[in-house]
């Protein structure tokens, strides 16, 4: 049960990490693809990525 519980809040937080990159005007296609891969393929290691690293820099 916790596993599910953590599953979807990691589902539910990539989505709003997701929607972040894909909002920005002045990041290239290539960039917020290899993003979006990287955040659906590396789960909670890709939220920490993006929020701590590559928030700021995109």
């Amino acid at each position: 049960m916790v596993a599910t519980i953590l599953w979807i809040a990691g589902i539910i937080c990539c989505i709003w990490c997701l929607k972040d990159v894909w909002t920005k005007k002045n990041v290239d296609t290539v960039i917020k693809v290899l993003v979006t891969i990287g955040l659906l393929c590396f789960s909670w290691l890709g939220l920490a990525v993006y929020y701590f690293i590559l928030k700021d820099r995109l």
